[in-house]
C-alpha cells in the first residue's frame, strides 16, 4: 500500500473541487517564447518570470482555479519581489503541480509520425525534489493521432498507456497526484464517431495498465481530450454532439474510483472550450466525478494580449475573465458570450510544446 494514500486522495479531490479546474503554465521555454513573440515580448527569463508572476498575484483567481501546472524553472523560481512562486500560489489557496515528462520522441517500429514520451529514467528522484519544493501534483501529456493509413497502431496505444501507468505510479511514491494525460490531437479531416472509437481504445488500454502498476485511482485525475471531430472535418460536431458524445465515452472507459475528469482544451478557442465544457456538464451521465478543465491557451490568449509585457492590471482582469467563465462551465452555468474572449483559433497542427 503506498505511504500518502489518504493524502493522495485529500488532493487529488481538492484539485476537483466542484467550480474549479487547473491553470496549465508548463509551456516549454521555447513554447512560451512562441506565446510571448505573439505579443513582442523578448523570451527572457525575466519576461517569463514577469509573466507567470503576473499570473500568480491575481487576487480571487484561488475561487476558479485549484492547481497550476508549472513548468521546473517556475516552480524553483522567485516573483520580481523575491517571494516564492510556490508562496504566491499557496496565499491564493492554488496548489503548485508540476510537468515531469521529457517530451516526445519517435516511436520505432510504429507508423510514421507516432510518438512515445520520455522521462521515466530517474523520474522518482525527480519527483522526490520536487515534493520537498512544495510541487503535490505532477502531469505527463502521451501524445496519439488520427490518420487515414491506421493511427494510432496498437503498438503506440500501449506504448502511451504503458508510459502514463508507470508515471502515474512512480508520481504516487512520491506524495504527487499524477495526471494522467492521453491527448488525441485533433489533426484530421475525421469524424467524431472516429474520434470515440479511437479513445474507447486508447481509455481502455490505459486503466489496464493502471491496473498492472497499482495505480491508486482515489488518488489520480484524468486530463483526456474532448471527444470531437477532426479539425479538417468537412461537417464538424456541434457542441451538445460533442457533449453526448463525450460522455458517452467517459463512462464506458473511466473507473468511477477516479477523482475527477479535467479536460484540455486541445486547440478549441476560448469560448468554444467553455461553452463544450458547460454543455458536457448539462447533458445526463452515469459517472458522479468531477467534470472540469485543465486550459493552458484557453484560459491565457486574451490574458497574454492584455498583458502585453507590462500591463499587470489588464492581464489579470483577462485571466479572472475566463477562470470565471469555465468554473462556471464546470457547473454547467455558463451563458455564452458573458465574459470577453480572444476569438482567433488556437488550434496547432501536430501540436507539441
Amino acid at each position: 500500500m503506498l505511504k500518502k494514500q489518504d493524502e493522495l486522495r485529500e488532493n487529488a479531490n481538492k484539485l476537483a473541487a466542484r467550480g474549479k479546474g487547473l491553470l496549465a503554465v508548463d509551456e516549454s521555454t521555447p513554447t512560451i517564447g512562441k506565446r510571448l513573440e505573439g505579443i513582442n515580448v523578448e523570451n527572457t527569463e525575466e519576461n517569463r518570470q514577469a509573466y507567470r508572476g503576473m499570473l500568480f498575484t491575481a487576487d480571487g483567481l484561488g475561487e476558479y482555479i485549484s492547481g497550476a501546472i508549472l513548468f521546473e524553472e517556475t516552480l524553483y523560481q522567485n516573483h520580481l519581489d523575491g517571494e516564492t512562486m510556490v508562496s504566491k500560489l499557496d496565499k491564493l489557496g492554488i496548489i503548485p503541480g508540476i510537468k515531469v515528462d521529457k517530451g516526445l520522441r519517435p516511436l520505432a517500429g510504429a507508423l510514421e509520425g507516432e510518438t512515445w514520451c520520455q522521462g521515466l529514467e530517474e523520474l522518482a528522484e525527480r519527483t522526490a525534489k520536487y515534493y520537498e519544493a512544495g510541487a503535490r501534483f505532477a502531469k505527463w501529456r502521451a501524445v496519439l493521432q488520427i490518420t487515414p493509413d491506421g493511427c494510432p497502431s496498437d503498438l503506440a496505444i500501449k506504448e502511451n498507456a504503458w508510459g502514463l501507468a508507470r508515471y502515474a505510479r512512480i508520481c504516487q511514491e512520491s506524495g504527487l497526484v499524477p495526471i494522467i494525460e492521453p491527448e488525441i490531437l485533433m489533426d484530421g479531416s475525421h469524424a467524431i464517431e472516429r474520434t470515440a472509437e479511437v479513445q474507447e481504445r486508447v481509455l481502455n488500454e490505459v486503466y489496464k495498465a493502471c491496473a498492472q502498476n497499482g495505480v491508486f485511482l482515489e488518488g489520480s485525475l484524468l486530463k483526456p481530450s474532448m471527444t470531437v471531430s477532426g479539425a479538417g472535418a468537412s461537417t464538424k460536431a456541434d457542441p451538445e454532439t460533442v457533449a453526448i458524445t463525450t460522455m458517452r465515452t467517459m463512462d464506458r472507459c473511466v473507473p468511477a474510483a477516479v477523482a475527477g475528469i479535467m479536460f484540455l482544451s486541445g486547440g478549441l478557442t476560448e469560448e468554444e472550450a467553455s461553452v463544450f465544457l458547460n454543455t458536457m456538464n448539462s447533458v445526463p451521465r452515469k459517472g458522479t466525478w468531477s467534470v472540469t478543465f485543465s486550459y493552458g491557451r484557453a484560459l491565457q490568449q486574451s490574458c497574454l494580449q492584455a498583458w502585453k509585457g507590462t500591463d499587470i492590471e489588464a492581464g489579470q482582469k483577462a485571466v479572472l475573465a475566463r477562470a470565471q467563465a469555465n468554473s462556471e462551465a464546470s457547473k454547467g452555468d455558463y451563458v455564452a458570450g458573458s465574459q470577453p474572449s480572444a476569438q482567433e483559433s488556437l488550434f496547432e497542427a501536430g501540436y507539441k510544446y
